[in-house]
């Protein structure tokens, strides 16, 4: 199992954010997360990859218990066998598009231009890594960031609101690259939204709320 959580809890002093939260999701496999505003899902997010701390409960990466781990061991292991895609997507805009997806191979230590490339071409970005972000287009801006997030072979994929400053075309070609890639790897994809487009393609769909969770049916 990539991703285990076990009644997971989480407060704001005495404010409850989400309680006794559980998931399990295996490789290769898409669960949404759906639910109102403010009731947490970014935070559950955060929580899945050790980036906040809960108040009750356990989260487990590959088998690793995060609780049990330092904050350097922490950041080691979401270096490692975590990717992030942001709805602000995050690049940084003093580096080519090459280089940012590069970003993650370096900071471990194995740079690889030939995956790199690879990873653009896959997204539909092959002629365009020497262009800096401000010269794309935001759909390209976000295709970046699923080459940059899947590029170092994560087991483990987070995603929060990716197509939410996208038109619904481009949404649907974002949409389209993340999920077949996170099926060509084998990664579990987690994904925050409210968008259909993204429910409509998941394994499962889950609703969270301060109580808890609850599986959604997929018409």
């Amino acid at each position: 199992m990539t991703l285990r959580i076990e009644n997971l809890s989480k407060h704001y002093g005495a404010t409850p954010v989400f309680a006794n939260v559980s998931l399990d999701v295996a490789p290769g496999e898409f669960v949404a997360i759906v639910g109102e505003s403010g009731v947490g899902k970014s935070t559950l997010l955060n929580c899945m990859a050790g980036l906040d701390h809960w108040d009750r409960g356990r989260v487990q990466v590959q088998g690793m218990d995060l609780g049990a781990l330092n904050e350097d061991a922490r950041a080691l292991l979401r270096r490692e066998q975590v990717g992030f895609v942001f709805q602000a997507f995050h690049v940084l805009p003093h580096l080519d598009v090459f280089q940012n997806v590069a970003l993650p191979l370096l900071l471990l230590g194995k740079p690889d231009p030939a995956r790199v490339q690879a990873m653009l071409d896959v997204v539909g970005l092959g002629a365009l890594g020497g262009r800096l972000p401000q010269q794309l287009s935001g759909g390209q801006l976000q295709r970046v960031a699923i080459a940059r997030a899947l590029v170092h072979k994560p087991r483990l994929l987070l995603a929060d609101e990716p197509t939410g400053n996208l038109d619904p075309t481009t949404a649907a070609l974002v949409m389209q690259a993340l999920v077949q890639q996170c099926r060509a790897q084998q990664a579990a994809l987690v994904l925050v939204t409210h968008s259909v487009l993204a429910t409509g393609q998941a394994d499962r769909v889950l609703q969270l709320s301060a109580g808890g969770m609850r599986p959604l049916q997929i018409d």
